[in-house]
């Protein structure tokens, strides 16, 4: 799996974690507004997509021992990496309501289809749309939770509207890539500070790039 620009948790760990918990803890920076494009930052459709995660030079993510669920058919097949803690971002299926399929950056390897996303373009909104494969849903901004999990992430949708549109940006010097919600207008963050079963949830909560805490790298899980 190459890197478009280390153990796993266990499975009974996650079915033990079958109801979330509000984190104690707010990780900083927070930020509550509309976010304007960031300086060094660019706009990425489909095109430059497939042009980056393409070339020769980009790296592949280490895969769990013996796994080979990794491989897939086309290149918008993308594994996410928070720059903050160097983990990859997986959907927590086993998850109990009203949080199931949250996502977090908590993997230590890239295992499979839990950390595996399809990134789908759509021409007329120039955004794209990701569709988790360990649950086949499309991750929706949770603007209507209150509290610390307002604008949570969650694979939880069937089809795609406003809830589920993202903006892609790349940073050529830095090499790597942030996401912005459509619906609110705001840079998806990894809270890096929150304790409990939502450490390392990704929230669309900041109005500009600050930091690694809205930064990802992405890699190609293509074959």
């Amino acid at each position: 799996m190459r890197r478009t620009t280390s153990v796993l948790l266990s499975l009974s760990a996650l079915l033990t974690a079958s109801a979330l918990t509000v984190p104690s803890a707010v990780a900083a920076p927070r930020a509550d507004g509309p976010a304007a494009v960031p300086a060094g930052w660019e706009a990425v459709d489909a095109t430059a997509l497939a042009r980056i995660t393409g070339e020769k030079d980009a790296l592949r993510a280490p895969l769990a021992a013996g796994d080979t669920a990794a491989a897939a058919a086309e290149p918008e097949l993308l594994a996410v990496q928070s720059a903050r803690n160097s983990r990859f971002v997986a959907t927590e299926k086993n998850y109990a309501e009203p949080n199931t399929g949250v996502q977090r950056a908590r993997s230590t390897e890239f295992g499979g289809s839990w950390e595996s996303y399809a990134f789908e373009w759509d021409e007329a909104t120039q955004t794209y749309a990701l569709r988790s494969l360990a649950n086949d849903r499309y991750v929706a901004v949770e603007k209507n939770y209150t509290g610390s999990a307002q604008n949570v992430l969650r694979a939880r949708s069937t089809s795609v509207g406003g809830w589920e549109r993202f903006v892609l940006y790349y940073n050529e010097t830095l090499d790597r890539w942030a996401l912005q919600s459509t619906l609110n207008g705001l840079f998806v963050a990894m809270e890096n500070g929150y304790t409990g079963s939502l450490q390392y949830a990704l929230r669309a909560r900041s109005t500009e790039v600050t930091g690694s805490w809205e930064e990802f790298v992405l890699y190609d899980i293509s074959a």
